[in-house]
């Protein structure tokens, strides 16, 4: 969980595009008999959740059951499998392996019952089988390598022969096995440095993990050879090059890579909850990331590999009101749009706020990861997921860059529109201050949605808006008096802020020509979800 390196042009304020003038007007043109081709929904592959064992509570379940609905998000990846909560791994007193996998099967059977797959995160240590003391977060969990390799490869081999028989073959080849949790961090791996400084430490880190990774692999592929197993999961896009090269050299498998990125300018790791985080300046934080790790990855021994970001967001730390913040729709929509193919899926970190790296939250809304709050209250980052899911499967030409027009198989068409302003003023303020206070959105002018092929006849225009003040429950909270605990008449009334409520419902009529035109006002950070829907 690291934030990336920010370019010196960047740091100077250079290089950055001018807002357009508050009076311009955007043209948002498409003909419904030019497709680019289908929707690309990478966006939907996984999202993140805390941990395992948070899989097995009623209201984590119930806000999943949602998110996959309403977003439509198909793997999930969690961490925590193997920690001492989900009861996996004990010895009897003669040292030999007891494995249980009851806990692990309720929450496979849940996912399994959603129509969803979990993308496995092999980790953490099972305390009767780690080499050490060393635990990271409030549930502790073991971030110290195997005691025994052996037993940790016969454990791995009997975990997954274990979820071969009980969910098939055919359906654990749809499976991915990550192997453990950014290990270029101390924190997530060996838990310290032996004295050594961090960059002295990192061949250390580096190759106790090959050591874990080729170990885990040969146990998967050992029940399957057309299992995907990857890596290296690390934080900010970290030992990419030098994972491509040791499984190359070692002749080991790496169906998948898998690492991080967070769009702060500085930090790795957040334990407790306390860091102060500041939002990168740079337009194509994370963006020129993934695009670049894709290109290394095209010029390695493995240029088939699958990119799985799986984890990424506006903030590494679960404390950063950011994540509650209007702002957050646009930044979510900006990074997926221009990254594009360059990945695989991004796995959005997390989809729900039910989240206890730091311990149990005390407050609605704390900053935390979710894109839903304890509640099930949908923050505007829901939105964005959500307005992409109801995009039609067809995505037409548009020149606009910071657009999707797409087309349904009914003739009903789809627009989601936003502007992306980069609001917070630097170093000088952090997040933890800034998305806390109530920052109005000044005017950006307007856009016209243009779209022409369009079947003469009678449609009904429903128009969304998620903005400052539009579906953004935070603001609704700051209007009670950002209470500490919520009553059920507050919820109540979040929950009605917060609905989706649509603010245009029309019903124009489409002539010979098939041509329809409106406008519609912006202003910084506004998503707007337009649908014209046929009778």
């Amino acid at each position: 969980m690291r934030g990336p390196v920010l370019p010196l042009l960047l740091l100077l304020g250079l290089g950055v595009p001018r807002a357009a003038p508050a009076d311009a007007v955007r043209v948002i043109d498409a003909d419904l008999g030019q497709a680019r081709g289908p929707m690309n929904r990478m966006h939907e592959f996984c999202v993140g959740a805390g941990r395992a064992n948070e899989g097995l509570r009623a209201d984590w379940q119930r806000q999943l059951r949602r998110a996959h609905a309403e977003c439509g998000f198909r793997y999930i990846r969690f961490h925590g499998l193997f920690d001492d909560d989900m009861g996996v791994y004990q010895e009897d007193r003669q040292g030999r392996p007891v494995y249980n996998w009851q806990y692990i099967d309720e929450l496979f059977d849940f996912l399994e019952g959603l129509g969803m797959r979990p993308f496995v995160e092999l980790g953490f240590m099972p305390s009767a089988l780690a080499s050490g003391p060393q635990t990271i977060f409030w549930y502790r969990a073991n971030v110290t390598p195997p005691k025994d390799y052996a037993k940790w490869e016969a454990f791995i081999a009997a975990f997954v022969r274990h979820v071969t028989e009980r969910y098939g073959s055919a359906e654990i080849r749809q499976w991915y096995f990550e192997v453990w949790n950014e290990p270029n961090l101390t924190g997530f791996w060996i838990g310290t440095t032996g004295g050594k400084s961090e960059a002295e430490f990192a061949p250390v880190a580096r190759a106790e993990y090959y050591r874990l990774y080729e170990t885990t692999a040969r146990a998967v592929k050992s029940v399957d050879a057309a299992y995907r197993v990857g890596g290296p999961a690390t934080a900010g896009s970290g030992w990419i090059d030098e994972t491509l090269a040791w499984c190359a050299e070692h002749h080991q498998p790496l169906d998948f890579v898998s690492t991080h990125c967070y769009a702060t300018m500085s930090g790795y790791l957040d334990e407790t909850g306390n860091a102060g985080t500041v939002l990168s300046p740079d337009r194509q934080a994370i963006t020129a990331e993934v695009r670049g790790v894709r290109a290394r990855i095209d010029r390695s021994a493995f240029p088939k590999a699958e990119l799985h970001y799986t984890e990424w967001s506006a903030s590494y730390t679960p404390a950063d009101p950011i994540h509650d913040s209007y702002h957050s729709a646009a930044f979510i929509l900006d990074k997926l749009r221009h990254i594009d193919t360059a990945a695989n899926s991004m796995s959005y970190w997390t989809f729900t706020d039910i989240f206890e790296e730091a311990g149990p939250r005390t407050t609605p809304f704390h900053g935390g990861f979710g894109l839903l709050n304890y509640q099930d209250l949908p923050k505007p980052a829901y939105f964005a997921f959500n307005f992409l899911h109801r995009l039609g499967d067809t995505e037409l030409v548009c020149p606009d860059p910071d657009s999707y027009v797409c087309r349904d198989a009914g003739g009903g068409v789809q627009a989601l529109v936003w502007d992306f302003t980069l609001t917070h003023p630097g170093p000088s303020v952090i997040n933890q201050e800034y998305y806390r206070a109530d920052h109005p959105a000044k005017p950006k002018g307007s856009f016209e949605l243009r779209l022409s092929g369009l079947k003469p006849g009678v449609y009904r225009l429903l128009a969304t808006k998620v903005g400052y003040r539009a579906n953004d429950v935070q603001a609704a909270w700051r209007d009670l008096g950002s209470p500490a605990q919520l009553t059920r008449g507050q919820v109540a009334t979040l929950r009605q802020a917060a609905a989706g409520t649509t603010c245009r419902d029309e019903w124009p009529e489409v002539g010979a020509d098939g041509r329809f035109t409106r406008s519609f006002d912006l202003r910084e950070n506004d998503v707007w979800f337009i649908e014209l829907r046929r009778p």
